[in-house]
Parts: C-alpha cells; structure tokens; sequence
C-alpha cells in the first residue's frame, strides 16, 4: 500500500493507493471517498474485542477496504481539523490514543490493550490501541503533531498525545507536587511521565480544551 498524506497539517487526508487484492482496515467512519472497484467489509472482530474497542473510544466496527480487478484509492479523514502521519510498525511498535487510530495496512494488528487505571487516567480512556505485526499505521491529530524524542526522561500533558514508542515506560501523574485541588486549579490537570528512549507523538491542540472553550461562548439553551 502506498500512502501519501495530503493537505498537511491543518487539513490533513490520507491517500491510499492499493494494488488488486490488497486491503487496508480503518476505523468506523474515516472513509471519505474510494474509488468504484473498492469493496468494502464491516466486521466488529469478535463480541469480546468489539466491546474492548468501544470502551476505548473508538466505534464498535471497522471497515475493511479492498481493490478488486485492478488498483484503486481510498481516501481517509480524522473526525478533527489536524494533522495525519503513518507510523511504520514492525522493528518499532506503538501504542496509540484510541482517538487517533485512522487506518492499518494488511499485516498490522491494532488491538486494544488494558490499560488499567493507569489508562484509564492518562485520558487514553480504560484501554489504549497496540500494534502488533509489520506495516504502516495512520493517525491523526487534533492540530499539528510533534514528534519528540525521549532519551532518558520526558513529562507531556496527557490531552496532547498522539501515539508513543510502546518500549517507553509511562506514568500518570499530577501536574503538580501539590493536592488534587492545586493541580486542577493550575489547568493542567495530569501528566504522562515517559522514561526509556523512544518516540513520543503530541498534537498542538487539547480537544478536550477546545470543546470546553467553544461551550463557554455559545448561548444558553432555552428551554
């Protein structure tokens, strides 16, 4: 599968051009246009993996795209305004926010993987998305994403991760050194701290900052 990112980084569309035959998987509702020898298949994975799937913010399906009698295309979008990139998984695996799984070629495994509390408090919700296999991944932002480097430590606010190098170890902690109560009045609220070397992937905006900021401006509802 060839993938070429277009209108990079505030209005970002994945371009995926595949040969007869081959396949690519995405997430519920990221397909935004496909050419007309594109068949598409919607599968939930299994009862215990689709519900896995859903507490992990994404839907319940996933589509399966695949070209037959010759090459097609199939175009994939984020439910936000941001940026899209492809992770190569294969030497390097990684783990994703469930929010910015797009689409994964054929021979890449996304699954949801427990993330317990500390999951659940990363703002990743109760499960995060693994790789597993060899293939390419894309993902998608809130803004533009920034890729960072950690060698030896790095603390990154938990409402800006994309996706990070699974060999990292991480942490969930309070902004501060203070109470509960300080650490949510300094609007930070929890951080992820990562330790190892590795990649961590951010994206410039915090939806849930957004959202929060466009409902204090819109009218009270009548009624």
């Amino acid at each position: 599968m060839q993938i070429n990112i277009l209108y990079r980084p505030s209005q970002a569309i994945a371009q995926c051009w595949l040969n007869a035959g081959e396949s690519v998987t995405a997430e519920s509702g990221a397909m935004m246009g496909m050419t007309t020898n594109v068949q598409m298949t919607t599968q939930a994975g299994g009862l215990l993996s689709g519900l896995k799937r859903m507490f992990g913010g994404e839907s319940f399906f996933r589509n399966t795209f695949t070209a037959a009698a010759g090459s097609g295309e199939v175009l994939f979008t984020s439910p936000l305004c941001g940026d899209m990139v492809t992770l190569d998984a294969g030497h390097t695996q990684w783990l994703i926010s469930s929010s910015a799984y797009v689409a994964s070629s054929q021979g890449v495994d996304v699954a949801t993987q427990t993330g317990g509390f500390k999951g659940f408090f990363s703002g990743a919700g109760l499960f995060v998305l693994g790789t597993q296999g060899q293939g390419q991944v894309i993902v998608g932002a809130f803004g533009a994403i920034e890729p960072l480097n950690v060698n030896g430590s790095l603390v990154v606010d938990t409402g800006h991760l994309v996706a990070w190098d699974s060999r990292l170890q991480y942490r969930v902690t309070k902004a501060t050194q203070s109470g509960w109560i300080a650490s949510y009045l300094s609007g930070e609220g929890l951080v992820c701290h990562f330790e190892g070397q590795g990649q961590v992937l951010v994206q410039s905006r915090n939806a849930a900052e957004y959202g929060a900021t466009v409902a204090a401006l819109l009218p009270p509802r009548q009624g």
